[in-house]
């Protein structure tokens, strides 16, 4: 049985790296069934956790975690580093998740790129994305995690610049690329620390050696973790790759930003939430970064046009609140994988449904070019509009379970601590509900507002079908997770648990909340459904909104904080090596140059040249004794 169970937790991420394998080599005679077999790949590794899943069921909650040691990967003396799976109740659901949204996506994408002549590379990218994603929460250390957070930054980008035939791709993805890496070096200096500190990175060995190591260690350490998950999570300060990175395939959007690849920071976070316990300022550090995040990408969505922008811009909001209950502590850890999950849903949800509707409207990206969608296109109305919805927050939808609990304990934060970042939670719940309502009015509702010669209809059934699954869970997920504290008592045995303190009562918060939901849906509606929609901004905008539609300039400051610093720093390293070092070593080479013509005049080839000079040097010699001995 133990075999067995060992044998199908490899194989959900060997599938999907087969799969990618096989349509990269195959080249293009896999053209005709390389979607088919890209997307069966997904599938099958899907089966494979699902029956992982439910061999757990049958254990008792301390004896349903698994470790698998595959091989020894680096033995160096002493040190040694195996390359170890390890399957628990934290791992499995990121990889019911991973694989099973991920599926969906695949299965969806056999119709969105139909007509691309790149599908093939195209799902092969998507395998490959899902085998270093579930290597990143199935590996047993930070080693092998950080095997598979590399390999989830090398897919990313491919999928990114899939279309690399547009400037605006390419450089979306170049810039993905980069801004990550800052992040990576937080994980690889937290490598080093573990190193350093414990002589081991496995997960077992770093959470042993906590109690003896000193609390500025700890807090380095979690500080440099906390840089990784800000890069691959895209939370502030390294969020400005992720509105450019929609120039990539829409089913990337869904499976990269919505239900995997920015989830991998939370899970980073809490599988290593014994480092953040044990430093405190880093715990601190990670429930500001939430803090922060939640209001900077709500107010970009409030003032994106581009359906898609609007919804990365949600992606960075709602992973803020996910990383502020990491921050929060052991009894908002529950409520951060519950989000994490509906987030799964609801989100992939409408990134497929924004995908079905530029897929009707010729690739238009602009809401202010839509209106009037939900009646060419029922189905995606009533799946994005459920989607809708779930993350507002409105019961009994996945959003009010998930989200709802995590404002309730960050307004029972101890100190002022509560009523600081439980009102940024409640801001941020307004927000969202007034930029979701905006872009579904914009869309579907009001007179029509579509270019010439576009005539929208329903995407076909193999795009429906899946966005009709992720609705569905959006309505039942939460809920199913919430009764009775099911998933709290399902992660217990992996990162503990705790109850927090509600100074108000829950019924009383609940009712505050979804007020503060209905202002903003309110607002919303009088702005976008009782007065005219112009199809070109407005010049009358406040400085507030200019900057929202800039980002909150974050790539201004990026160019001024680092990468203007960063090119003058590299131009003038080159001028000191090229003025200074080589030149030193130019006139080095010219002077002995120049003495050694000096010198060659005398070597002329005359007896008497070298006759003179062997007398003048014996004059010069005697010269010297006589005048030593007088």
């Amino acid at each position: 049985m133990e075999q067995t169970t060992s044998i199908a937790l490899r194989l959900v991420i060997l599938l999907p790296l087969l799969g990618a394998t096989i349509l990269l080599l195959a080249g293009r005679r896999a053209d005709r069934w390389g979607h088919l077999l890209g997307t069966g790949a997904a599938l099958a590794s899907f089966v494979a956790s699902l029956s992982l899943f439910i061999g757990m069921l049958g254990r008792a909650p301390d004896a349903r975690g698994l470790h698998d040691v595959v091989f020894s990967w680096v033995p160096v003396g002493a040190f040694t580093i195996d390359f170890g799976l390890q399957l628990d109740q934290l791992s499995v659901c990121f990889i019911l998740l991973i694989t099973g949204v991920g599926s969906l996506i695949h299965i969806y994408s056999i119709g969105y790129m139909s007509h691309d002549p790149g599908r093939r590379r195209f799902f092969a990218y998507l395998n490959l994305f899902l085998a270093a994603m579930l290597l990143l929460v199935l590996a047993d250390g930070f080693f092998g995690l950080y095997v598979g957070w590399e390999g989830v930054g090398l897919a990313s980008y491919l999928l990114i610049g899939f279309w690399q035939h547009k400037p605006s791709a390419a450089t979306a993805a170049r810039k993905a690329f980069v801004v990550n890496r800052v992040g990576d070096i937080g994980l690889a200096v937290g490598l080093m620390i573990m190193v350093a500190e414990f002589g081991t990175v496995s997960y077992a060995g770093v959470f042993a050696g906590i109690p003896e190591a000193s609390t500025d260690t700890l807090t380095a350490l979690g500080l440099a973790l906390l840089l990784a998950a800000c890069g691959k999570s895209a939370q502030v300060p390294l969020q400005s790759w992720l509105g450019d990175a929609m120039e990539g395939p829409t089913p990337v959007s869904a499976l990269i930003h919505a239900a995997t690849m920015v989830t991998a920071g939370v899970y980073l976070v809490i599988r290593a939430h014994p480092v953040f316990e044990a430093a405190p300022i880093a715990q601190s550090a990670v429930l500001i970064v939430g803090a922060v995040t939640i209001l900077f990408g709500a107010i970009i969505g409030c003032a994106k046009d581009d359906i898609k922008k609007v919804l990365a811009a949600s992606t960075m909001s709602q992973i803020g609140y996910m990383m502020l209950a990491a921050g929060l502590g052991p009894a908002s850890y529950p409520f951060a994988i519950m989000l994490l999950l509906a987030h799964g849903f609801f989100k992939a949800g409408l990134f497929l449904g924004a995908g079905s509707v530029m897929h009707a409207m010729h690739d238009e990206v602009d809401m202010r070019r839509y209106g009037g969608l939900r009646s060419a296109m029922p189905v995606t109305f009533a799946t994005f509009f459920l989607g809708y919805l779930a993350i507002i927050g409105v019961p009994p939808l996945a959003g009010f379970f998930a989200k709802d609990p995590i404002i309730e304990n960050a307004f029972g934060a101890p100190g002022l601590t509560g009523p600081i970042v439980g009102g940024v939670t409640l801001v941020g719940a307004g927000l969202t509900a007034f930029y979701m309502t905006r872009a579904v009015l914009m869309t579907f509702f009001g007179k029509a507002r579509w270019a010439e010669g576009v005539l929208p209809h329903e995407s076909p059934r193999v795009m429906t079908i899946p966005m009709i699954i992720l609705a569905l869970g959006s309505i039942g997920a939460g809920g199913f997770l919430a009764i009775g504290d099911r998933l709290e008592h399902w992660l217990e045995p992996v990162i503990g648990s705790a109850h927090a303190e509600h100074p108000v009562p829950v019924w009383v918060m609940t009712s505050i909340i979804l007020a503060v939901v209905a202002i903003g849906v309110g607002v919303a509606y009088r702005q976008y459904a009782l007065r005219e929609i112009p199809q070109t901004p407005p010049l009358d905008v406040t400085a507030l909104t200019v900057a929202a539609r800039r980002d909150l300039y974050g790539d201004a400051i990026n160019e001024a904080v680092f990468m203007r610093p960063g090119v003058a720093l590299v131009d003038g390293i080159d001028r000191l090596d090229r003025r200074g070092i080589d030149g030193a070593v130019t006139a080095a080479a010219a002077g002995v140059g120049l003495a050694s013509g000096r010198v060659r005049l005398w070597q002329n080839g005359f007896v008497r040249s070298y006759g003179l000079a062997m007398f003048a040097g014996t004059a010069v010699i005697l010269a010297a004794m006589l005048v030593t001995v007088w």
